[in-house]
């Protein structure tokens, strides 16, 4: 996979096609989008530039998404507020799962790790 600047990344070329390019935003957005399908996660967690951004009005479908994109694979780091009495290491797995195959399944990339760090918890 070929990286065309810091955000961007050619899925794949053909020289009678062209190409396919996607945005390391767009990885987060998938990301952050299937773990919040996940039973037992409330929401995604930000820090305090995505809350302002909350605060406004505007949806960042990437909150509490960090994906390093290299050549070979992509590293996903989510941070996430649980429902009061889930079972922590059991909505994480879950997590990590249906990212991993989010990711992979509509780009091709392979994903290498995805760490779920719990910020909070809230009650439903």
């Amino acid at each position: 996979m070929e990286k065309l600047d810091r955000a961007t990344h050619v899925l794949q070329m053909d020289g009678d096609k062209g190409e396919v390019q996607i945005a390391d935003e767009v990885v987060a957005i998938i990301a952050g989008m299937a773990a919040t399908e996940v039973k037992g996660v409330a929401s995604m967690a930000g820090n305090i530039k995505n809350e302002l951004v909350a605060k406004m009005g505007m949806k960042n479908l990437s909150k509490g998404v960090k994906v390093e994109v290299t050549d070979t694979d992509v590293s996903v780091d989510l941070a996430l507020n649980l429902v009061f009495e889930a079972n922590i290491l059991e909505v994480a797995g879950k997590v990590q799962e249906k990212v991993k195959s989010a990711i992979e399944s509509m780009t091709g990339m392979k994903v290498s790790r995805v760490n779920v760090r719990v910020a909070g918890v809230v009650l439903e």
